[in-house]
């Protein structure tokens, strides 16, 4: 699949399907349509990108289903749900289960746009966000273990000389390895270095074990 995000819209009426994907392709947004939940899983995988926009009551799977399975293959896709009046009971507790919006039907063509602009966003965002993590995890996972070490300690706000007793090291060993360590991670401050470590995940202790965010 492209990596291009896409509006990944699913409706089994045709003609909604197809007004839908003209507004969006007026309003410079690519879309791929679908007849029903079945027919995205099999055409989609985990390299979803964009949004969904769904409607809630299709034959099959529904909108909520649907959603849910999306979510126990790791394909965290912002979801909106399309629905009619009488279906709203079912898109609130589709948002509680984690679609990004729902939009009632029949609904005007600026409320779709802006919620599939904000789903594309929320997407992108959280792809750029995911890309910096690896990228953190994978030069923490050149570091040797001693260089590791010193990372804790520096992360932990210890001085050398404090980590050099720790580690039963001289100063200036641990001086060399901070800056080997520091350069290895593309930084040339400690704030940065810190900052690098912390902020990507919002947790050091996930980026250092190595748990997927």
């Amino acid at each position: 699949m492209s990596d291009e995000p896409h509006v990944h819209l699913i409706d089994d009426d045709a003609p909604v399907r197809d007004a839908v994907a003209f507004l969006l392709a007026s309003a410079g947004l690519p879309s791929r349509l679908y007849a029903s939940a079945d027919e995205l899983l099999r055409k989609s995988g985990k390299g979803l990108r964009g949004c969904v926009v769904s409607d809630m009551r299709m034959p099959g799977m529904d909108g909520i289903t649907l959603l849910g399975e999306l979510r126990s293959r790791g394909i965290l896709v912002p979801f909106i749900v399309m629905t009619g009046h009488a279906d709203v009971a079912m898109a609130v507790e589709a948002m509680k289960r984690g679609a990004l919006d729902f939009i009632e039907k029949p609904f005007q063509d600026q409320q779709l746009l802006g919620a599939v602009r904000a789903g594309i966003a929320a997407d992108t965002a959280r792809r750029e966000r995911l890309s910096r993590v690896d990228g953190v995890r994978s030069r923490l996972a050149s570091l040797t273990d001693r260089q590791r070490q010193v990372l804790d300690g520096l992360v932990s706000g210890k001085p050398n000389k404090a980590i050099a007793q720790d580690l039963k090291l001289s100063p200036r060993t641990v001086e060399i390895h901070r800056a080997n360590l520091m350069a290895k991670m593309g930084v040339r401050a400690l704030s940065e270095l810190v900052g690098l470590v912390l902020d990507p995940a919002g947790e050091a202790a996930a980026l250092r074990s190595g748990e997927r965010a």
